[in-house]
Formats: C-alpha cells, sequence, structure tokens
C-alpha cells in the first residue's frame, strides 16, 4: 500500500511493450501517482500529454515530480542524468545501465540533487523471493543452481538492440534470476568464469553458463539460453542440509523440502511503484548494482564460443 497520500505526477519514457504489460497498468491502479505525460518516438499514452523526447517533456512540463524509464538500457544514463538535473525523481527499468559505472555515477547525482533513484528488479518482488529468503537465512547451503531458460523470439520481436553492445543479450532475462540469487542468497556472489555463446550476426550472447561461489565456497552455477521453448524454464534451485528449495515459474511457485509454500497473488510491478512512492516520500533511494555487477564480471571473465548466425529479428 501507498505509504501516504501524497499524489506525484509522473512522466513514462519509453512505450514499449514492457510500459503498456507493466508500468502503465501499475501506474493507474496506484493512488499515489497520476501519469500525465510520455515521450516515445514511436507511441503515445491515452489521456497523457506526448513529447517524442525526454528533453521536451521535460522542457514542457517543469512540475513533473518523476520519470520512470522504460527505454532500452543504451539510452538510460543520459535519460536518467538529464532528469535528475532538472529535479526529478527517477525510477529505472532494469537492467538500470549498460554498465556499473553508469548506475553509480546516477547514484552519486541524485543524492547531490537531493532527489530519489529507484534501480528496479522487479523479479525480487515475486511472491516467493521474501519467504526464500527468510528460510534461508540461517540454512547451511551446499549448491545453487539456476536455470533460465526462453524463446527470444516470443520475448524479444524484433528488438534489435538486445543484439548490441549494452543490451546484454541472453542477460536481458538472465539478470532477473541473478537479481533473485543476490536477495535470497545470505552470502554475497563471487563469479569465477563464465562461457558466452555468441552468434556471428550479434554482439551479445544467446547462450551463457556462469560458475562461481558464494563468499564461503558453496558453489553456485547459472544456464541462461534463448533458444529454449516452448515452455519457459524459470528456476533456481538452492540444496541446503535441511533439504531443497526450488523457486521456479520466475518466482511464482515454492518448494522446501518437498512441501509446497502457499503464496499471496503475483503483483511484482504494483509493488515497485509501492516502493517508489515509499522512497521519494522517506527522500531514499535504492539502487543494488550486485546484478548487473555479476554480468559485468561475466563479459570480463567470459570465454566466447562463436555460433553460426541466429538470424536476429
Amino acid at each position: 500500500m501507498t505509504q501516504n497520500n501524497a499524489c506525484y505526477t509522473v512522466g513514462i519514457v519509453g512505450v514499449g511493450k514492457i510500459a503498456r504489460d507493466q508500468h502503465l497498468p501499475a501506474i493507474a491502479a496506484n493512488p499515489g501517482f497520476k501519469l500525465v505525460a510520455s515521450a516515445s518516438r514511436h507511441a503515445q499514452v491515452e489521456h497523457a500529454r506526448h513529447y517524442t523526447d525526454i528533453e521536451t517533456l521535460l522542457a514542457a512540463e517543469p512540475e513533473l515530480d518523476a520519470v520512470s524509464l522504460c527505454a532500452p538500457p543504451q539510452v538510460r544514463y543520459a535519460q536518467a542524468r538529464a532528469a535528475l538535473l532538472a529535479g526529478k525523481h527517477v525510477m529505472l527499468e532494469k537492467p538500470p545501465g549498460a554498465s556499473v559505472s553508469e548506475v553509480e555515477a546516477l547514484r552519486d547525482l541524485a543524492r547531490q540533487q537531493g532527489r530519489t533513484l529507484f534501480a528496479t528488479w522487479h523479479s525480487r518482488y515475486a511472491s516467493a523471493v521474501e519467504p526464500a529468503r527468510a528460510w534461508l537465512a540461517n540454512r547451511r547451503l551446499r549448491t545453487v543452481h539456476v536455470r533460465w531458460k526462453e524463446d527470444v523470439r516470443r520475448w524479444h520481436p524484433g528488438q534489435d538492440w538486445i543484439w548490441e553492445p549494452g543490451g546484454m543479450g541472453v542477460f536481458d532475462p538472465g539478470i532477473n534470476a541473478l537479481s533473485i540469487v543476490t536477495r535470497i542468497l545470505p552470502n554475497e556472489v563471487l563469479l569465477h568464469n563464465a562461457t558466452l555463446h555468441v552468434p556471428a550476426d550479434c554482439a551479445t550472447p544467446i547462450a551463457a553458463e556462469l560458475d562461481g561461489i558464494d563468499a564461503t565456497g558453496v558453489p553456485v552455477r547459472a544456464e541462461f539460453d534463448w533458444r529454449h521453448g516452448p515452455v519457459e524454464q524459470w528456476e533456481i534451485d538452492v540444496d541446503t542440509d535441511d533439504g531443497l528449495l526450488s523457486i521456479s515459474e520466475g518466482g511464482k511457485r515454492l518448494v522446501i523440502a518437498g512441501e509446497p509454500v502457499a503464496l499471496g497473488a503475483e503483483r511484482e510491478y504494483p509493488a515497485l511503484y509501492e516502493r517508489f512512492h515509499e522512497l521519494i516520500s522517506h527522500g531514499s533511494d535504492d539502487v543494488d548494482v550486485r546484478p548487473l555487477r555479476l554480468v559485468a564480471d561475466a563479459f570480463l571473465l567470459g570465454k566466447q564460443v562463436r555460433l553460426e548466425a541466429f538470424g536476429r529479428g
């Protein structure tokens, strides 16, 4: 629930699939926000003032309280910087930027400007995450195994930006799993090596395997693949001395030691906007770069395996 009665005006930048499917309904359902403007080169939002770019929006809407940035990560830094310098609170769709240094620079700027910066990880708000985190807090872990696989043509049809530098390729969904892992495990994850499978017509991987440990030496393995289907495999298994904890369906299901756990309704994006409202109201920020840092480590440590052309688009 929204923490106080303040209603903040918000503009949305980047009116693509994720904005229409998730952000717009979440904003409409939250009495703490009122959508008044949008910026997009190719799409408009009904009942909101429209601009073709964020610079025009910021110049025309000086009273705007906040912006939600849903454009691809390659342009996120410039957009967020402009909004913060204009005195707006900023919410970043995941991944929060094209690099760790960009996001850290934005966090520093937001604090200098006295504005909220919220780097969102929507999968952390899946209903299985907090119960899993609480159960694992005092357990002795043995192994962690992540399998996050889906069909890129279903989830990113015609989105060429994912195959360009900064687009992250299969890490675009894979970072969702990493955001959950870094939330539920009681210790930090350290990557040791990675294998990145990169099609000849792409700059980013279509599949990847990551191997590392947590800070106590527990093996952590993740397998990401964009050539999987027709049923998605979004699973995280954590083996402990007290049994196996299994998250599936991206965080909608949780089984502990063979017993299904009753979970609340799925409301990832409504919860994000409730959190954004809370942060603005309390003059604070929420910027965790650990999932993005693990992706950066994968590119730094990863061995590339070149594949035949995928036929992107």
